[in-house]
């Protein structure tokens, strides 16, 4: 893989309702990328604006061919719109930055040189964030929270300024709420990922589109995050881990249970139990049941990955050197010529 950035990147920028902000933010980018003598593609995606966001979009691109407008008829979240964005983007390099101007564009040759240390994703960590305490707190506990489980330890998982290398997408698929973990991803498919820090600017136009609600499905994103990069190819492994544990615990209290009661009759000294009468007994039972149904939940998603597997592939390739056969093929052919 090389470590030389193109001098040509596009940049992805997912909105909703930021209507006062789209021209100054288009502006700025194009007055970064002449200082650094870079050919630029801006690809806004409207992601079910109710205000005249598109209206804006419109206008821009028939003013500057550098500019791309994506429309959603609804509103389908940031990574459906990166998504897009995505598939629309031409350079080797994409760029993602929000639309509220708290992302400075001229961070970005920051991101590319990191790039061209030969690392293949470039996260911004906001050192100084201008926001209040009540979203600050929540997303610190959060990027703990995924740098233990997962092992990527970056301290702004959810900051919105990112370069990638293309390739990372051809692996990396967005959906739900996967854009913040892409990151974890592509270093779960051996991709190298590092962080700079970038200035973060107050709020000046608009509302935060994010608030509390999204705490609960950032956490089931990221435990779905943690079984993908984890157990994707095996899922025995955690199922049929957490099924024979319950299954052993519920064993050995039983077990005990029935050593109990054996003792219990066979000495007078002692007053017989009643197996039925005690609370332990069903929670014993409940664990055994429990442990057989991961057990069989494990098994069936071997059936289910086994079944898939011919489409899946379970590496990643950084690069190759031809063989000996594809040498002699080629001079064969070049002498034939």
């Amino acid at each position: 893989m090389t470590n030389d950035t193109s001098s040509s990147i596009s940049i992805i920028v997912p909105l909703l309702n930021e209507q006062a902000t789209l021209r100054t933010l288009r502006d700025r980018i194009s007055e970064m990328a002449a200082q650094h003598n870079l050919q630029y593609q801006i690809i806004f995606v409207d992601d079910g604006s109710s205000d005249d966001s598109w209206n804006v979009i419109k206008n821009i691109a028939a003013e500057d061919k550098c500019v791309v407008g994506i429309r959603f008829r609804r509103n389908f979240g940031k990574a459906a719109a990166l998504a897009a964005g995505i598939e629309k983007a031409s350079a080797s390099i994409v760029i993602t930055m929000d639309a509220d101007l708290q992302d400075d564009p001229n961070e970005v040759p920051k991101l590319l040189a990191k790039l061209d240390e030969g690392f293949d994703c470039v996260s911004g960590w906001k050192q100084t964030r201008h926001d209040p305490w009540h979203k600050t707190m929540p997303s610190k506990i959060f990027n703990w929270t995924v740098g233990r489980l997962t092992g990527l330890k970056l301290h702004d998982h959810n900051c919105g300024l990112k370069a990638y290398r293309r390739q990372i997408f051809n692996e990396v698929q967005l959906y739900g709420e996967m854009h913040r973990f892409v990151p974890v991803l592509a270093a779960a498919r051996g991709f190298r990922v590092a962080e700079v820090p970038v200035l973060h600017h107050p709020r000046e136009h608009g509302v935060s589109k994010y608030g509390l609600s999204r705490l609960p499905k950032g956490f089931l994103d990221l435990l779905t995050v943690c079984f993908l990069t984890e157990y994707r190819q095996r899922p025995i492994h955690l199922m049929g881990s957490l099924g024979l544990l319950s299954f052993g615990l519920g064993s050995l209290l039983l077990i005990l249970l029935t050593l109990l009661w054996i003792v219990t009759r066979m000495f007078s000294s002692f007053e017989p139990i009643n197996l039925h009468q005690r609370a332990i007994f069903y929670y014993s039972m409940a664990a055994l049941i429990v442990g057989v149904q991961l057990i069989s939940m494990g098994i069936l998603a071997e059936l289910i990955i086994a079944a898939h597997r011919p489409n899946t592939v379970p590496f990643s390739v950084s690069e190759l050197t031809s063989s000996d056969s594809d040498a002699a093929i080629a001079s064969s052919t070049m002498s034939e010529a």
